[in-house]
Order: structure tokens, then sequence, then C-alpha cells
């Protein structure tokens, strides 16, 4: 469920130390038994932002999203260049907030970890293009375990993007289109 291998399913940089009750038990002793309301998290997002926040609207729905329920890019836009998460609605926002995903060092994180992923990608390009199966293939598992995972993802929804070519260049728009192409084929099979 977490996006990059054993990583917090909230800030996405640290590894995974802590198991988070999504809605604290505080707010629901029963759901200290839901196997869905355990999260991964890192002991800082955990302990120092999370916490037992669980904000919730007017008629009583949680505005935080479940990373292992909800598709964040429903509330979320990552702006890859300077890896600022923006909000763009009431449970975005809120998500943004409680987990602290706006502290200047995840978004710095974000934003290089945007260049290493352009940079991968040409070179899986390059490895792929030269019959170089098993370079190719560990490049591609390096990009899907690294810190803020997120941002791969984001580059992938983006590629199709009118002048997504000009922003990540033809060699990187042919590698995430071969990514999604493999992610939609993994969801049908699934």
């Amino acid at each position: 469920m977490a996006a990059g291998f054993s990583r917090c399913m909230y800030c996405g940089d640290s590894q995974g130390t802590d198991i988070d009750h999504f809605k604290p038990i505080a707010e629901d002793p029963f759901s200290a038994f839901v196997w869905m309301n355990h999260l991964l998290a890192c002991s800082h997002c955990n302990s120092n932002e999370k916490r037992d926040k669980y904000p919730c609207g007017s008629s009583g729905e949680c505005l935080l999203l479940n990373p292992s329920m909800e598709d964040p890019w429903d509330h979320l836009v990552l702006t890859l260049i300077t890896g600022k998460y923006t909000g763009v609605t009431p449970k975005g926002r809120a998500t943004i907030e409680v987990f602290g995903l706006g502290r200047p060092d995840l978004e710095r994180g974000r934003a290089k970890a945007y260049i290493r992923c352009k940079s991968m990608l040409r070179d899986w390009v390059v490895q792929e293009r030269e019959g170089n199966d098993e370079d190719a293939r560990e490049i591609m598992e390096s990009l899907a375990v690294q810190p803020f995972a997120d941002v791969l993802y984001a580059m992938v929804r983006r590629a199709g993007d009118p002048g997504a070519r000009d922003v990540f260049g033809s060699e990187t728009i042919r590698a995430l289109r071969q990514i999604e192409a493999a992610t939609r084929l993994m969801n049908v099979n699934n």
C-alpha cells in the first residue's frame, strides 16, 4: 500500500517504522481491530505530525486521505519542480496540514526525486534500446522503491498532459508511457 519500499504512507520519505491507527483508538476503540485501519508510518509522521488528529467535516466524514483506500491525485496536485503539494479539495488541504506534507525537507526531497526520476528514466530507455535487460530491470526496481515514489507516480499521470514532451523530454515520456501501460495491465490482471 505504501508508495516506495517500506516507506511511510504519509510522507513517502522515511522508512516506515510504526503502525498508525488511521482512525484513532480514542475516536473509535473498535477500529483498533480493523486491519485496514493500520497504516505504515514513520515515527516522525506518527508521533509528531498526525498523532491522534482525525479532522471531520460537518457531516462527519473524515477529511484526511486514507492512502490505502483513496487516490491522492483526486485531492492533491504535486508541482514536480518545487516538490510542493497543493490541496485542491478540503480533504487535500487537511491532509497536507495534518501530515506536514509542506515541510521544507519533504518539498526539497520531492524536487530532487523529480531530477533523479528523469535521469533514471532516460537511462532506462538507453538500457532497453541496447538490450541490457538486467540493467533496465534494476533501474525500474530502483525507481519503484526509492523515497518519494509519489513523484514517479505524478510523472506517469502527467505524461499525457499537453506539453509534457517539452517538460520531460521524449525519452522520459517513452518510459513513462511504458510504465503506465504496464500499470494498467497489472490492474486488469488483479
